[in-house]
């Protein structure tokens, strides 16, 4: 039954579920775009965390100023405070805005070293398997999803792309360790997809879950920022003065409330995977077309890339699997 109590036909079903792969591949391009951005930013203020902090708190006070000034963003704040009042919704299921921190404080803090395409990849590998696990837990609003061979085919033959992508690098040990906070950052996305379609759902408002996301995310970064400044002093560089350097935070408001309306209808992996092919494309466009000293595309890179393709519609292609009781 759908939440209309009406029975969704399976060509309704696989019509939402296709428009959702196009909407997810489409703000997984504009992701890439924002790890540019931040990244660059972090470099110019010489600290990837004030640069997470800035793209969080840019997309924060937008929501904050949007948000309350829509019915549709009122009515899903008054309903989400009655879900978290009768329980239908449980506060942790409001924290995944803290792995957003994660992601966009990795994109600053790493992607002036290791350029777009690698630090997408390893938050393809972390996300691959984690979007697998938190699907077959029932974390997201579609419920427990079992793993098919076609959707475990799909996310293994992401994993073959991304690291195709990347081969070329992998003799870096520098490289290796550095990847790893993007990898940690993509196990943790698959966790925020699910739990920010929950609140979806419970609010009624894509926007209303965003802002949920983002509040929660500025406060962890805030936290983050005060313990380096402790430790290490204010960021030497300046402000920038180029306003494309601030936009980060208003990609991420596009891309957080299209994952929090069409996760119910994709389920995590499809959203993941998706996602993660319009990552990948976009990250080797931006490093062909405006390359950085750490991007270096070459032919292997663009067979992964294209191979990323290919595992979406392995996955996409699958039958959706029946949601477990």
């Amino acid at each position: 039954m759908s939440g209309t109590g009406t029975l969704a036909t399976p060509a309704t079903s696989a019509a939402r579920r296709i428009t959702g792969v196009g909407l997810a591949t489409a703000s997984g391009l504009a992701v890439a775009v924002q790890s540019r951005i931040n990244g660059e930013l972090g470099v110019r203020l010489a600290d990837g965390i004030a640069a997470a902090v800035v793209s969080f708190g840019v997309g924060l006070l937008v929501l904050l100023v949007l948000v309350p000034a829509t019915p549709g963003g009122r009515r899903g704040l008054a309903a989400l405070r009655g879900a978290l009042t009768d329980g239908t919704l449980r506060p942790w299921h409001c924290l995944g805005g803290a792995c957003g921190a994660l992601l966009v404080a990795a994109q600053g803090l790493t992607i002036g070293t290791l350029g777009v395409a690698v630090f997408t990849v390893a938050v393809v590998a972390g996300q691959s398997g984690s979007s697998l696990a938190v699907d077959r837990a029932g974390v997201g609003p579609g419920g427990r999803q079992p793993v098919t061979g076609q959707r475990l085919a799909g996310a293994a033959l992401t994993v073959v792309a991304v690291l195709l992508a990347v081969g070329d690098r992998l003799g870096d040990p520098g490289t290796l360790v550095l990847a790893l906070l993007p990898l940690l950052a993509g196990v943790a996305i698959a966790w925020q997809q699910a739990v920010n379609g929950r609140v979806r759902m419970a609010a009624g408002s894509a926007l209303t879950a965003t802002l949920v996301n983002f509040s929660v995310g500025t406060v962890a970064l805030l936290v983050a920022f005060a313990v380096d400044v402790a430790l290490r002093g204010w960021p030497a560089g300046g402000a920038p003065a180029e306003p494309w350097l601030y936009l980060g935070g208003p990609i991420g408001i596009v891309f957080i409330a299209i994952a929090a309306a069409i996760v119910r209808f994709t389920g995590v992996l499809l959203l993941g995977l998706s996602t993660i092919a319009g990552q990948i494309v976009g990250a080797v466009l931006l490093d062909l077309l405006l390359p950085t000293a750490a991007s270096r595309p070459g032919p292997v890179t663009l067979l992964g890339a294209a191979l990323t393709l290919v595992a979406v519609g392995v996955a996409a292609l699958a039958p959706p699997p029946r949601p477990g009781r």
